[in-house]
Formats: C-alpha cells, sequence, structure tokens
C-alpha cells in the first residue's frame, strides 16, 4: 500500500498530539473500541459534510490505526493529488466501469493489515439509496464490517459493532440500520434514516 502520514513516527506523534487537542477544543469526544482485527471494512456514516475527513483523521490517530479511505478522483487532481493519497485516501472515479469491489478486496488479500474506510452513500450529497460496495467488498475479501460514526448532535465519534456478512445483504443491512438510527450527521436532512436498508450497487 502507498505511504502515508501514518508511517512517519515523529508526524505521527506529533498529528496525533494535534488530534486529541482539537477534539478537546471543540469539545469531540471518542466512543468505542476498535476491533481486535487485522484487516476490516470501515462504514463512514452518515457521510454529510467536508467536515466529516479531517474529525475522521483526526480520531484515527486519537484511536492509534492506520487507515486509507476512498475518496471521489477530483479530490486527487493536482495539485492535492499527493497531499490527499499520503492522508490515506484511495482515488474512486465512478465514471468507469472498473471492478472497484474486486479492486478493493484484492487489496485485503494482498495486506497483513488494512483498515479500509468506505461511505456506503458513496457521495455527501442527500442519497435514496445507500451503495453496497462496502458490503460486497467485506463479503468478497471476508472480512467484517465494522459500523463508524460521526455524531454531530452529540458531537461524539467513534466506533460500534463489527458485523460479519452473511450473505444475508437484507438482514446485515437491518442490523446495521438500527445501529444508525440515533446518530445525526452535521446536515441531518441529507440522510435518509428510512431508506438505509435500501441498497443498490
Amino acid at each position: 500500500m502507498q505511504y502515508t502520514m501514518f508511517d512517519t513516527p515523529i508526524v505521527n506523534a506529533l498529528l496525533r498530539w494535534l488530534s486529541l487537542t482539537l477534539m478537546w477544543l471543540f469539545r469531540w469526544r471518542m466512543e468505542g473500541e476498535l476491533p481486535d482485527e487485522p484487516k476490516f471494512v470501515l462504514i463512514a456514516a452518515p457521510h454529510t459534510s467536508n467536515w466529516d475527513l479531517p474529525i475522521m483523521l483526526s480520531l484515527a490517530f486519537a484511536f492509534r490505526t492506520r487507515l486509507f479511505w476512498m475518496g471521489k478522483h477530483t479530490l486527487f487532481r493536482r495539485p492535492y493529488g499527493p497531499i490527499m493519497r499520503w492522508l490515506g485516501g484511495i482515488p474512486i472515479d465512478r465514471r468507469k466501469s472498473h471492478n472497484v469491489v474486486e479492486q478493493s478486496a484484492d487489496q485485503f488479500r494482498k495486506a497483513d493489515n488494512l483498515v479500509m474506510v468506505v461511505p456506503p452513500e458513496g457521495t455527501r450529497q442527500k442519497v435514496r439509496y445507500w451503495k453496497t460496495g462496502f458490503y460486497r467488498i467485506a463479503e468478497s475479501a471476508k472480512v467484517p464490517i465494522v459500523l463508524g460514526f460521526l455524531d454531530y448532535r452529540r458531537k461524539v465519534g467513534g466506533v460500534g459493532p463489527a458485523i460479519l456478512p452473511t450473505g444475508d445483504i437484507e438482514a446485515d443491512m437491518e442490523k446495521i440500520r438500527a445501529f444508525y438510527e440515533n446518530v445525526t450527521g452535521k446536515y441531518s436532512e441529507q440522510y435518509n434514516r428510512e431508506e438505509v436498508t435500501q441498497t443498490t450497487e
């Protein structure tokens, strides 16, 4: 995998200190514990704001975890591309018909340790359905799905339970929907709780 800010000890230590300081200043709290698993897909939901990324990265340092996140390819245009990759970003071009699920699953097979963040909405704009990419990646790679969240109402960020895909996507998504029932994004009007169980590729 690519070289990121998590791979430099001095930078990692400084950014962790800065992350914890900023979280304290803005009154954000951590909640939950990461599973004792070397590889998993981490849901990032609800995704409604550009602020989700810096808060998510701050939480990554607070939890002492190295993660990679999927982002729209336009975020990686010059001159920002190298910076975004250094932050752990993986560009995804949704205009192309390449197999993102299989490519991502292959990354898991090759890696000894990998945390991949996938926003199920696929965009911070309001959507009618969650995409099933995160589920298909975990299912293909045979890794758990960990329920990460940012609750702007309570100013709490963290992780919930881990769910190993059973192949019954409707039943698994019902468990996921129940967890996010009371989680509020920054722009709550862009998040359809009642349609989380509806999915599309």
